[in-house]
């Protein structure tokens, strides 16, 4: 490969998602390294000031401010949009700033948001709290119910906001219908994709408009870093979405960004088997619980929508005790080998209770809307042997008379 080969988009349109995952938007140096290099600078220097003039001014290419540009940092947006399918990216600093930026760049005082219920706690407190406090409108809807979102769209509705499989209830949103009634009525479809990542399911591919990640989760894979990214048209991301970017600096460092990179080599490897996994776990708790929701079992309400817009249901689902958060934690503290924690992702197994952790800051009221309850934790399934984890699970569900 040569130096600017994994820039090239006439070469790169040709490579299938694993070539992409491991070379797509690679740029090498003057050294010719082979791993991509990282560059640890703030700012940049120039050859003259004419040239510092030609680039502020865009008439240019080049580097001013890492807080805009970086090297390393260009290459995994690049990466991630060839992976997505999309014109263009930008990355942040973690995930919420992703979805922070992708919205609020986007809306002013008076506008209207329809936003999925079911949502990761800190999505429900922009639209819940924060969003109110500028003036812009919000209905929250089953998401599920592709029929709410034509009834929610008003005269000012300028964004639809949702996640699918959602967090950490997996309901699933038919990408297709929703995202072609946001078209239908001029309104910009934002999908969260943290849960599935372009290994499993590509919105773009069904419609949708911009792509938002917690690249914290998968596309990282081993707990390392905080990450975010949006994927969007050119237009979107260098008009709409850069002057919110530029000005307020939700940055993700270089280092943070190759590590991403790295991670990115190793996505589909990992994320398909540990849908397989999942499946496996997830069909042993079946059994052995009142409720596992997962959308690669049968049994889940929306398992033809699943087959239908994911390759695998992927790692994460979430289950139900019968009894209350007492029962639940003694579930969690009756785990060996998997860890409690509230992060996913994760190439290590790890397990939460999600209405005293992600969904804490929720009301009651609304957690118990869309299902959280006192007795759900949400499982996701690692790297290890799946035969270990089955026992872990086995021996806690024992230890709570289960």
């Amino acid at each position: 490969m040569k130096r600017r080969t994994g820039q090239d988009k006439s070469i790169t349109a040709n490579w299938r998602p694993a070539t992409l995952a491991v070379r797509g938007g690679t740029a090498r140096s003057e050294w010719g390294e082979t791993s991509e290099a990282l560059f640890l600078t703030s700012g940049y220097a120039y050859d003259c000031a004419e040239d510092a003039a030609a680039r502020f001014a865009g008439e240019q290419q080049g580097m001013t401010y890492s807080r805009l540009q970086n090297p390393t940092v260009e290459m995994l947006e690049k990466r991630i949009a060839l992976l997505e399918g999309a014109e263009a990216c930008r990355a942040t600093a973690t995930g919420m700033a992703a979805m922070t930026a992708a919205l609020l760049c986007q809306l002013s005082q008076g506008d209207h948001v329809v936003a999925a219920k079911a949502a990761f706690g800190s999505c429900r407190w922009l639209t819940d709290t924060l969003f109110p406090r500028f003036g812009i409108e919000v209905t929250t809807i089953h998401a599920h119910d592709t029929d709410a979102w034509e009834k929610a769209v008003r005269p000012n509705t300028k964004v639809f906001f949702f996640e699918t499989p959602a967090n950490p209830t997996m309901d699933l949103v038919d990408l297709e219908a929703v995202c072609g009634i946001a078209k239908k009525h001029g309104v910009t479809s934002v999908v969260d994709n943290a849960f599935a990542t372009p290994s499993l399911q590509r919105p773009m591919d069904y419609g949708a408009d911009v792509v938002a990640y917690s690249a914290t989760k998968m596309m990282d894979g081993q707990g390392r870093v905080l990450a975010g990214a949006i994927c969007g048209t050119e237009k979107f991301i260098t008009e709409t979405l850069l002057p919110f970017h530029r000005n307020t600096g939700p940055t993700l460092s270089p280092f943070n960004a190759w590590v991403v990179l790295k991670g990115l080599e190793t996505l589909d490897l990992r994320i398909r088997r540990q849908s397989e996994s999942a499946l496996k776990v997830a069909t042993f708790l079946e059994g052995r619980l009142p409720k596992v929701l997962y959308p690669g079992l049968a049994s889940h309400p929306q398992h033809a929508l699943a087959a239908k817009q994911m390759v695998a249901a992927g790692p994460i689902f979430s289950l139900y005790t019968g009894g209350g958060r007492k029962e639940a934690h003694g579930l969690l503290n009756g785990l060996n080998l998997i860890d409690i924690s509230n992060n996913i992702g994760d190439s290590r197994s790890l397990m939460t209770h999600p209405a005293s952790t992600t969904h804490y800051g929720m009301a009651a009221e609304a957690r118990l809307e869309v299902g959280i309850t006192e007795d759900m934790l949400r499982l996701n399934v690692g790297l290890e042997d799946v035969d270990d984890l089955i026992e872990d699970l086995d021996r806690a569900l024992t230890g709570i008379g289960l």
